[in-house]
């Protein structure tokens, strides 16, 4: 299917919802400066390139725990941040990228967001360089911050694959509980079924964490 009428798909199925579109170069609304160098900010369609870019020069290790790495083009990529940003921000999984000095260092977001029964669920993925220095903590920790404090978020949870420990050691550092397992919970690139750790936070555990609403500040300098 053509990029074209690809879009056009995403536009008749958003429509017949009664989905209102925005612009899709609408001002971002949410920035957040992480160990001075690293900046977190919500993606953009111009951001497709750079990104897609990222992504290629480390295809081989994303494609471990990625399974939609080894075939994502460019265009798949672009079409990706349509769907996301077509969407009114009130209904919207919000997704961020983290860069140092305009480099594209990863990307962090919501999926699977359930407003009526206020849960979420956080993804990311991170380059190897920038790795093992507490970023992807210190940026799952503001979204945790956004979730409870600006969508009113309860649960959120993060899954990770068993045997991949630097994403498992996220919420393990940030007190997550670890509910279980969900068996052959995805498919992974290699044609073969990984299990997920599922790991939660509720909003009143993390209250009681800091004895006072929840506040992601002293970062940096901090373990996580």
């Amino acid at each position: 299917m053509s990029t074209f009428l690809t879009l056009l798909s995403i536009f008749l199925t958003l429509s017949s919802r009664n989905v209102t579109f925005v612009s899709i170069n609408e001002v971002t609304m949410f920035s957040a400066i992480i160990q001075k160098e690293y900046k977190l900010r919500e993606v953009r369609v111009s951001d497709a390139s750079a990104l897609w870019n990222a992504i290629d020069k480390n295809r081989e290790y994303l494609s471990q725990w990625l399974p939609f790495v080894p075939s994502l083009t460019l265009d798949d990529e672009r079409l990706f941040l349509f769907s996301v940003l077509a969407v009114p921000r009130s209904q919207r999984d919000l997704i961020f990228i983290i860069k140092k000095n305009r480099k594209v260092c990863g990307l962090v977001g919501f999926k699977n967001t359930d407003f009526l029964n206020h849960r979420t669920e956080i993804g990311y993925w991170l380059l190897p360089e920038y790795q093992h220095q507490g970023i992807m903590t210190a940026c799952v920790v503001q979204l945790i911050r956004w979730a409870v404090e600006h969508l009113d978020i309860n649960r959120i949870q993060i899954k990770c694959a068993v045997e991949n420990e630097p994403s498992n050691a996220i919420p393990q550092r940030l007190k997550f509980i670890k509910e279980g397992i969900e068996r052959d919970g995805e498919l992974l690139s290699s044609g073969k079924y990984t299990d997920l750790n599922v790991y939660s936070i509720l909003k009143r555990e993390i209250i009681s964490l800091t004895e006072k609403p929840f506040q992601a500040k002293d970062i940096e300098g901090t373990n996580l």
